[in-house]
């Protein structure tokens, strides 16, 4: 085929550009608007789906689920357990590794006996908050379900310690709000009760495993640096994170049923 040449300037003419298929294609997608809708009614069900997904997860449950026994009893319990052990080890590497005073059972300045007492104490209250803030967030969040099958105790001491009103048919308050200095002294007191039991369980067994691997002189035992403080330490924190922080993330999770129970009665009145 030969080329066309312009008569006046010689030049060849321009062959005629090919078709653009990009072009094609977009411009029947213009003039065919039908495929986008078809594509919208395509994607809305599962975009349904997901957030039918997200909100049941909202929803109390009827009883324990898989996912509410993995929260609680291994993210929670052997979470803890290894967290908990851990810290209290370091603590305690750095307490007694190079400490030049005698380390003995019960008497000052390092003495066992108070220090599981402290470690006890401390550990439930600042455990407690952690609790808190992490279950209040999961809950917005819809990373577990609330438990939504134990009733509400009518007992004013149990009301009293779930923050619960006096009146049974009174409303819960649920939105979150900046605490005074007194329910940040209720919240501590909250995590000290468990302490408390905490300690009249862990404390005397802690205490006479000890006696085995102490040097008894006169009335008290006394200790190497090494390891026996870091040791009992690590299973001492351990074991109290692993039964106590189950027992706190499941009050908040009851809670948390009880609120969005008395919610959906509110709603359903109006």
């Amino acid at each position: 085929m030969g080329v066309h040449e312009d008569q006046e300037t010689g030049a060849a003419e321009p062959s005629v550009p090919a078709q653009n298929p990009t072009q094609d294609s977009t411009r029947d997608s213009t003039q065919n608007p039908t495929s986008d809708i078809d594509e919208k009614e395509r994607q809305r069900p599962a975009a349904e789906d997901t957030k039918d997904e997200a909100r049941s997860k909202t929803v109390p449950s009827s009883r324990f689920t898989g996912h509410q026994l993995f929260y609680i009893f291994g993210l929670d319990g052997i979470g803890a357990l290894i967290l908990s052990g851990g810290i209290n080890f370091a603590i305690a590497y750095a307490m007694y590794t190079r400490q030049s005073k005698p380390i003995r059972l019960w008497q000052l300045p390092n003495t066992f006996a108070g220090d599981a007492a402290v470690t006890i104490i401390i550990q439930c209250i600042i455990t407690w908050f952690v609790e808190l803030f992490i279950l209040r967030y999961d809950l917005s969040q819809g990373a577990v379900q609330p438990i939504g099958f134990i009733p509400q105790p009518t007992h004013p001491w149990l009301r009293f310690f779930f923050f619960l009103p006096k009146d049974p048919t009174a409303e819960i308050e649920r939105k979150p709000r900046p605490w005074s200095l007194l329910e940040i002294i209720q919240q501590a007191l909250r995590g000290f009760s468990f302490a408390v039991v905490s300690f009249l369980i862990l404390w005397p067994i802690f205490m006479g495993a000890l006696t085995a691997f102490g040097v008894k002189d006169g009335g008290d035992y006394y200790y190497h640096n090494k390891w026996v403080p870091q040791v009992f330490k690590l299973i001492l924190g351990g074991v109290l994170g692993l039964l106590v922080t189950p027992w706190m993330a499941m009050f908040w999770l009851v809670k948390a049923g009880w609120e969005h129970r008395r919610e959906d009665s509110t709603t359903a009145e109006v």
